[in-house]
């Protein structure tokens, strides 16, 4: 079902701040979620436990807690999906998935409001999915078929839309932040309220433009809210060998603004823990640094076996699947029955088959349609003094 920004604004109850006002003034990051550790080569790595893992108190109530966990099934969905078409040879390039961090991008973009943009990178499919994407525009997308956003022309999730909030991901890591602290510019300067959000893997953190935007956006006091997504590995160097720190939002105290972190497996920590760096953004208190502590269960694209993880590290890592806390969370508070949540995945595989059919049948772009958007049409004959000059 398609829905509109107006709808999307439906989904968002207002949350109360936290009970300690947000100070405008630069913070220490907050402590790191009890369940969440480092190993000593800098390694995320959970705590072990068998127990039902309690999560993040929420003010969102059954509907809007039924819709995070529909939005992360609906992320895992499509690209296991996805997973099955790059095995038949019908995906055309790459093959980039989130499975693991689905909490992270489905809770941060589930707390802004409609006004607001998003940049998101290759394993944000699910904020784009809050934000209104269609699975079918993700299917053409990385088919390269003639219907998809792009036309055929680009592939993964290199698209955006601006009546959405969205803004194209960009190839080069690091680069979003400076055009996201434009986009913050921009709407702060026409008055329009709006926040604008991005994402950055661990790697990426130590980008030129990491900290160039992030320091403009500091300067300026612009409504950014950018989100380090801490999993462990850039690529396939684990974080211990690019950074010396073990938590990225210690790096928020070099620009002046708070950093924080979150348990990105747990998605109301992530909605609460975000949602507040929002509504600091909005009221006018800057941007903030939100480290999310989370694992890529995956390697960095469908061909990498990840040979390089532990398989130690994965075991444990998979005792925290953040949709499988979820399932937990909602049948034990009484939010969900069993039969509530099967009949939540049934309605998903039943879409999902449409939509894939829709993108086999699409065809592939026609020849002719290669330089559209290549080339500014000409403009009328203007008539400049130094053109007279001889």
């Amino acid at each position: 079902m398609s829905r509109s920004p107006q709808d999307f604004g439906l989904l968002h109850p207002t949350v109360e701040p936290a009970a300690e006002a947000e100070k405008s003034v630069p913070s220490a990051p907050e402590p790191a979620p009890e369940p969440v550790a480092m190993k000593a080569t800098g390694e995320v790595k959970p705590e072990a436990s068998d127990e039902v893992q309690s999560l993040a108190e929420t003010s969102l109530g059954q509907r809007e807690q039924l819709l995070l966990y529909r939005f992360m099934l609906l992320n895992r969905s499509v690209e296991d999906r996805l997973s099955s078409l790059y095995r038949q040879n019908k995906v055309v390039g790459g093959l980039y998935g989130s499975r693991g961090q689905e909490a992270v991008s489905v809770g941060s973009a589930f707390a802004l409001e409609p006004q607001d943009f998003i940049g998101p990178l290759i394993r944000n499919l699910g904020a784009m999915l809050v934000r209104g994407v269609e699975p079918r525009e993700v299917f053409t997308q990385y088919m390269a078929r003639g219907t998809s956003p792009t036309g055929g022309k680009d592939c993964n999730l290199h698209f955006g839309d601006v009546r959405r909030g969205m803004i194209a991901p960009i190839s080069m890591l690091g680069a979003l932040i400076p055009v996201m602290a434009g986009v913050a510019l921009a709407g702060q300067q026409q008055g329009r309220n709006l926040v604008a959000m991005t994402w950055i893997g661990d790697g990426g953190t130590s980008t030129g433009d990491f900290h160039e935007g992030l320091n403009l956006a500091a300067v300026l006091n612009l409504p950014l809210v950018v989100i380090a997504e801490h999993n462990g590995y850039a690529y396939s160097t684990p974080t211990s060998m690019q950074m010396r720190i073990e938590n990225i939002a210690d790096r928020a105290v070099g620009y002046g603004i708070p950093g924080s972190i979150l348990d990105g497996n747990d998605v109301l920590a992530v909605h609460g823990g975000v949602k507040r760096a929002v509504d600091r953004a909005r009221a006018g208190g800057g941007p903030s640094l939100v480290e999310v502590k989370t694992f890529r269960m995956k390697g960095h694209a469908e061909h990498d076996d990840a040979g390089y993880v532990p398989a130690e590290l994965l075991a444990e890592w998979a005792k925290r699947d953040p949709i499988e806390r979820f399932e937990d969370h909602l049948l034990a508070n009484d939010l969900a029955s069993p039969d509530d949540l099967a009949a939540i995945a049934a309605t998903i595989r039943e879409s999902l088959d449409i939509e894939v059919d829709f993108a086999l049948a699409s065809e592939m772009p026609p020849a002719e349609r290669s330089l559209e958007g290549v080339y500014a049409e000409a403009p009328p004959e203007v008539a400049v003094p130094w053109r007279a000059v001889r």
